[in-house]
């Protein structure tokens, strides 16, 4: 089978397609014939080597494909069931367990595509408990988009956000996580400001269903314009992707007792925080790190009673994952980067 690793000294250079041998399942596993997987920030950042791994690491974080076969004792899949993998496999429910290997181990400590392979490869055999049912009528590279993105967005604003039907949510750009948030707010009933620098990224959000738009680069003070468009009470959630380099104006734009979920880094991973206007605002602010088993599956129920379906920008072969993080890094995509094989 194929799979496609980084090698010393990491970078897009050295991501290497390798063939190995087809695991076989144990028990309470299952083998998988993986057929997509998508793009994430998270592995944007270990393709580019700015974080340490080990050589020969299997990339991607996500993945889905088809049961090929169960291991003994594996009742909840069947052969032939579409399946998504897991962000955390070891996090199946509740509070992560943490106590003995500090805030990155315990439940947490597994990763694909980063502290263990992941799923650039054609077939995985992993214990049942790593994967969900994909849902229903989703392509492959669709299903794909759920794991990390479209959970995190799910956990921010429903499962910590609790957004309710009349409620103002702001989301920032247009990649998955923002893209699956504002779907999920429209879903709920919620009124929805987003924020882009591209005016024709502006117009596709409209089109999707977004209330109102701002232009950031047009209004650097963005935060303020959100506010003055909820008559200037604030906006009830705001899911927060800039961090550091962002969280002002997102501070700025919520209402008394608002909820922030702190999401990503790509405006930065440190910076001057308001801690004032955090505490005059009394404001929750939630770090987020994708979620749980459980949480995934409350959403692929959620999404085969909605019929939602995410937004693909564009796909590339397995061999051309080299190529998906140079179109990543340009910025130029609307929704997510995927990959089939």
């Amino acid at each position: 089978m194929r799979v496609m690793t980084l090698q010393a000294p990491m970078g897009f250079d050295h991501i290497t397609e390798e063939e190995r041998e087809i695991p076989s399942p144990g028990a309470g596993e299952v083998l998988v014939r993986i057929h997509a997987s998508s793009l994430n920030y998270h592995d944007y950042l270990v393709a580019r080597g700015m974080q340490q791994h080990s050589e020969g690491l299997v990339l991607m974080s996500d993945g889905s494909g088809e049961v090929l076969e169960v291991g003994d004792g594996v009742t909840e899949f069947s052969v032939g069931d579409h399946v998504i993998s897991t962000f955390f496999p070891d996090w199946l429910s509740g509070e992560p367990d943490v106590r003995f290997s500090g805030v990155a181990g315990g439940s947490m400590a597994a990763v694909p595509g980063d502290t263990i392979d992941g799923f650039a490869a054609e077939y995985v055999a992993k214990p049942a408990t790593s994967f969900t049912k994909a849902p229903k009528g989703y392509t492959h590279p669709e299903a794909s988009t759920l794991v990390c993105a479209g959970l995190t967005a799910w956990r921010g604003l429903i499962v910590e956000g609790q957004v309710k039907q009349g409620d103002t949510v702001l989301v920032q750009g247009t990649g998955g996580v923002s893209i699956f948030a504002l779907q999920f707010a429209k879903a709920a009933g919620a009124t929805v400001i987003a924020t882009s620098s591209s005016n024709e990224k502006l117009e596709r959000l409209k089109a999707m269903g977004a209330d109102h738009v701002i232009n950031y680069k047009e209004t650097p003070e963005w935060g303020v314009e959100a506010r003055k468009l909820t008559g200037g009470l604030g906006v009830d959630h705001v899911i927060e992707i800039g961090g550091a380099g962002t969280l002002t104006q997102s501070i700025m734009a919520t209402r008394m007792g608002g909820h922030i979920a702190l999401i990503g880094v790509v405006a930065g991973f440190t910076g001057e925080v308001p801690v004032a206007a955090i505490f005059a605002s009394q404001l929750r602010i939630t770090g987020i790190t994708v979620g749980t088993r459980a949480q995934q599956e409350d959403m692929v129920r959620a999404i085969d009673a909605s019929g939602m379906k995410p937004i693909v920008d564009k796909i590339f072969p397995l061999e051309g994952l080299a190529d998906a993080f140079r179109y990543q890094e340009t910025g130029q995509h609307f929704g997510k980067i995927c990959l089939e094989f």
